[in-house]
């Protein structure tokens, strides 16, 4: 219910299969990114151009940021499911996928393969859950035509409902 009257706000249900599965695939992925960028990639980080391995670290950043703001987004999908939190609450902007900058194509384009697969898999799951974000978010409902018409029609007969 809307705080402000006795309307139901329309509610989007996310399947919790869903959830589960960009779940699995975010921590998956946080684990790949964690073992290259704190592991494998310092090797290919070293080979590279003082300027090419600043982009390297923002992009790692930028990675590791992209999937904390989905992990936390999916833990909030999950409390909604299990009726901890109330839908509007999940509504909230605090509650919303948080922000991530894009990738910068000519940093990334200069980025070792293994990491140019990391930051475009984070970048490509981030979009994903930003969809569901958006659609899980309502304006006001649009009016239908025929409810548009009857209310010009009221308002034409001096406010009197026309029942």
């Amino acid at each position: 219910m809307n705080e402000s009257s006795d309307i139901p706000e329309p509610e989007v249900r996310i399947a919790p299969r869903l959830i589960d599965s960009f779940y699995t695939e975010a921590m998956l992925l946080a684990d790949e990114a964690r073992s290259y960028f704190d592991e494998a990639g310092r090797y290919a980080r070293a080979e590279l151009d003082p300027y090419v391995r600043v982009g390297f670290a923002c992009e790692s950043l930028k990675v590791t940021t992209r999937i904390m703001h989905i992990v936390a987004w999916l833990l909030t999908q999950r409390a909604i499911d299990s009726g901890e939190i109330p839908a509007r609450h999940g509504r909230r902007p605090e509650r919303r996928l948080g922000h991530a900058q894009n990738s910068d194509p000519a940093i990334v384009a200069q980025l070792p393969e293994a990491a140019q697969r990391l930051i475009n898999s984070s970048a490509d799951l981030y979009s994903r859950v930003k969809r569901l974000d958006d659609g899980t978010m309502f304006g006001e409902p649009a009016q239908s035509p025929a409810r548009a018409l009857m209310g010009q029609l009221e308002r034409g007969l001096g406010g009197h409902p026309l029942n």
